[in-house]
């Protein structure tokens, strides 16, 4: 893990270094500003490492300040280093555009973009998905389940972001919650109020937790604990029938696929459904998206995840797509829907660029 950490770090300065040496002499700061601005983006650099050590052992309102300065700083080199990368690679120099010119244009639009990123990831926008499902009874017709997922409540995503999204989702009236992991970055001790009006969700059939990869980077028993303690179901390869009028919905729910190395946590579909009884239509929730292969072959109808993000921000939700077979919205698998969420809040980073953050409301339709 140490030599991970090092061989990411040392690309990472390495990019920043890149960027200095094509920028800084084209900025027409001097010799002193030169040197001034170097070590600026030597700081902007180095502070997403300061951010991830101090996330776990500091909750002070000045630490908070220094997470969010780092992590939009984050976000702003970040899209630096692609823009200068893309200046390079469409020659844009050699296309007549002067140095004098570019560097500080390069610059600008990172920061424009980094602003309006920082924008969007403040208002998830809700995203209506009507998933069609065979033979499906006419007490089940359009009921209704918000999904929300990757809150990643935490350094710079607080009580009021929570509330908000809370209210929204109560608005929707669903029939059923359902919280597909990734839920905070953080201790139990430090973020529990915070995370406290998830405890005012309310759906007359129930509100049902899974674990996303996060809760096992912190501490997965201790945050299922304390969403039991907020009012959640959580399934861990089980499931719960439900039912409206003579509608009977299975919903079942697995571990995230992070979790092979701890004893009794290895994520299972087929588990999940041990013991089942008859059911019209079977609902899985699974953080990662991966896990609809053996979702289908299980028998299920339909799985809600999350996990991607969508990729967050431009570049990342193309180069996402790479990493992942499925990344947003909804797919068919044979028999089998997929949707996947590209996540209520976000992860480092407090940007949301062409990947914005959704509540879900997924109502089910006869086919």
């Amino acid at each position: 893990m140490r030599r991970r950490i090092f061989v990411v770090a040392s690309i990472w300065m390495l990019f920043h270094l890149y960027v200095g040496f094509r920028l800084l002499p084209d900025l027409g700061l001097g010799h002193v500003g030169i040197v001034a601005a170097g070590v600026l983006l030597a700081l902007i650099a180095l502070s997403p490492f300061v951010a991830f050590l101090g996330m776990r052992r500091d909750e002070r309102p000045i630490a908070r300040a220094v997470h969010w300065v780092a992590y939009v700083a984050l976000g702003f080199s970040s899209i630096l280093i692609v823009l200068v990368l893309a200046s390079d690679v469409f020659f844009l120099r050699a296309w007549g555009v002067r140095p004098e010119v570019l560097a500080p244009s390069l610059v600008g639009m990172a920061a424009l973009l980094t602003a309006v990123g920082a924008w969007g990831a403040q208002r998830p926008r809700i995203v209506h998905v009507a998933v069609p499902i065979p033979s499906l009874p006419a007490d089940l017709e359009g009921f209704r389940i918000v999904q929300l997922s990757d809150l990643h409540i935490g350094p710079t995503i607080r009580r009021p972001f929570v509330q908000t999204v809370v209210d929204a989702a109560n608005g929707l009236r669903p029939d059923l919650i359902a919280l597909t992991g990734d839920v905070a970055d953080g201790t139990v001790p430090n973020l529990r109020g915070e995370v406290e009006p998830l405890a005012g969700l309310a759906a007359p059939l129930g509100k049902f937790y899974v674990t996303g990869n996060h809760e096992y980077y912190w501490d997965s028993a201790g945050w299922t604990g304390e969403v039991t303690r907020l009012g959640f179901d959580v399934l861990t390869n089980a499931h719960r029938l439900l039912e409206r009028g003579k509608g009977r919905l299975l919903v079942a729910g697995v571990t995230d696929a992070s979790a092979s190395h701890i004893a009794g946590q290895s994520s299972d579909p087929v588990a999940a459904l041990a013991g089942a009884p008859a059911s019209d239509v079977k609902v899985l929730l699974a953080h990662q998206p991966r896990s609809a292969f053996a979702a289908q072959a299980a028998g299920f109808d339909l799985q809600l995840s999350g996990h991607t993000h969508g990729g967050q921000y431009f570049p990342f939700n193309l180069l996402v797509h790479f990493f992942q077979p499925f990344v947003a919205g909804l797919h068919h698998l044979e028999e089998m829907w997929l949707y996947v969420s590209r996540g209520t809040g976000y992860w480092g980073p407090p940007i949301r660029l062409g990947a914005p953050s959704e509540i879900t409301l997924i109502e089910l339709v006869a086919q």
